[in-house]
């Protein structure tokens, strides 16, 4: 059954908002998987909040065309695509390759590409994704660098004074 003109521009209109909501965009061919096992990707995805859907390519790129940017992945919308929407950069490829993981005898889901802030990742990358730290996590650590040479300061300011102070009480003790 194919879809009205009115609902491919629901679709395009829902995909668009997705696309604005979130910063990070896997594409994947999660073809060939069992009912069972699509129900079980996708309960994955959930418990990770990640939304997953698959989604007609011509669409898909309309709506990258739309917001613009996303260049670097059009050539990836060919074949099925499921595309995994999330805020966290590395929970969809986190899930993905526990889902391999878990059923080593499938080779499904496939990366195809993945948007994360205007940067484009290709097949191969599954690895280095899990690898990519949150924004809170990043933000954490810069917060984290900054305050540490302030902490070194005070340690450097007091440490002499300790020092001394520890110096006067040995020298009081050794005159008694």
């Amino acid at each position: 059954m194919s879809l009205t003109r009115d609902q491919k521009a629901e679709i395009l209109e829902e995909i668009v908002s997705k696309l604005q909501e979130n910063s990070t965009v896997y594409l994947a061919d999660a073809s060939g998987l069992t009912v069972a096992q699509s129900n079980e990707l996708r309960r994955r995805f959930r418990a990770e909040n990640v939304e997953f859907k698959v989604l007609k390519n011509t669409l898909v790129r309309l709506a990258m065309e739309r917001i613009g940017g996303y260049d670097g992945v059009y050539g990836a919308l060919n074949g099925p695509t499921g595309v995994a929407f999330s805020e966290e950069p590395a929970a969809p490829a986190r899930v993905i390759k526990k889902f391999l993981t878990d059923n080593p005898t499938l080779e499904r889901p496939e990366l195809k590409a993945a948007y994360i802030d205007g940067a484009v990742y290709g097949e191969g990358t599954l690895d280095v994704l899990t690898k990519l730290k949150s924004k809170q996590d990043i933000l954490g650590d810069i917060v984290g660098l900054l305050l540490s040479p302030a902490a070194n300061i005070v340690g450097a300011i007091s440490a002499p004074g300790a020092t001394l102070a520890g110096a006067l009480q040995t020298i009081a003790e050794k005159e008694d």
